[in-house]
C-alpha cells in the first residue's frame, strides 16, 4: 500500500494492516452495510452479480486523486465534514475501477520491499530531484526490474509519482494555508508555474484558484487518503 491507494474488501474476508517497512501510517476506513453497498454498486452500473471486490486493492489512480485528497482534507476540518457523501463516490469509484486494474504476480516480496523504501523516500521529500537511475542503485535493482516493480506497486512509473505527490501537497495547502498559489507550487517542487497549472488542472480538473475556492466553501482542509510517516 501506498499513500493513494484503496484496501479493498468483501463481506466475510478478514484483514490485518501492519507497518513492516515504516511506521507513523494514517489509515482511513470506510465500512458499508452489504445491502447498502449493493444498492451503490448498482447505481454504478454492476447488474447481475454480486457487487464483490475482484482486486485487493487499487493503486493511486488519477481518477480516484481528487476524492483522496478530499477526504484527508476532511480529516483535517471540522465535525460536520460530509462524509456520507464521500463514502457514497468512493464506492461508487472503486466498484467502477476495481475489476479494470492488475498487476503482475510474480513479483519477489524482497523486491517489493526495496521499492516500497523508495516509495517512502518520494513521500518524505516530494519536491525533491529524484532520477530512476539513482533510486534504482539506491534499491538494489536493475532500471527495469526497479520501474516494473513500482508500476505494480503504485500504478505509475516513478516520474509520475512524484508528480502526483506534489499536486497531493500542493491541493492540501491549497485549501488549508493562505499562500499565494505561485508560492505553494515553487515550495512544493515545481519550478515554473506554468507547468505546474497545467498539470493540476489534469489531475483535479480544475485550476489551483478555482479548487480553492471549493474546497474553502465546502469547508475542508487539506491531504490524502494514505499519508506518508512524519
Amino acid at each position: 500500500m501506498t499513500p493513494g491507494s484503496f484496501l479493498l474488501g468483501n463481506p466475510g474476508q478478514f484483514f490485518e494492516c501492519g507497518h513492516e517497512h515504516a511506521t507513523g501510517d494514517r489509515c482511513i476506513s470506510f465500512r458499508y452495510a452489504p445491502g447498502y453497498f449493493e444498492a451503490l454498486a448498482a447505481d454504478a452500473g454492476v447488474r447481475g452479480r454480486k457487487p464483490d471486490f475482484r482486486a485487493v486493492r487499487l493503486p493511486p489512480l488519477r481518477s480516484l486523486s481528487p476524492l483522496v485528497a478530499q477526504v484527508c482534507a476532511s480529516v483535517e476540518g471540522s465535525a460536520d465534514e460530509p462524509w456520507e457523501e464521500l463514502g457514497v463516490h468512493l464506492a461508487v469509484e472503486t466498484t467502477k475501477l476495481a475489476g479494470f486494474w492488475s498487476g503482475p504476480s510474480d513479483v519477489l516480496p524482497s523486491a517489493e520491499a526495496r521499492v516500497t523504501r523508495a516509495v517512502r523516500r518520494i513521500e518524505r521529500h516530494p519536491d525533491a530531484r529524484l532520477h530512476l537511475s539513482d533510486l534504482a542503485l539506491d534499491a538494489g535493482l536493475s532500471r527495469y526490474h526497479f520501474l516494473r516493480t513500482f508500476e505494480y506497486l503504485t500504478g505509475v512509473t516513478p516520474h509520475q509519482y512524484v508528480l502526483r505527490a506534489r499536486l497531493r501537497e500542493t491541493a492540501v495547502r491549497l485549501a488549508a494555508q493562505p499562500n499565494k498559489v505561485p508560492d505553494i507550487a515553487l515550495d512544493c517542487g515545481f519550478g515554473d508555474v506554468s507547468n505546474f497549472n497545467r498539470a493540476f488542472r489534469a489531475e483535479f480538473g480544475v485550476s489551483p484558484r478555482v479548487y480553492r475556492r471549493q474546497t474553502c466553501c465546502s469547508g475542508c482542509g487539506g491531504a490524502a487518503v494514505g499519508r506518508a510517516p512524519r
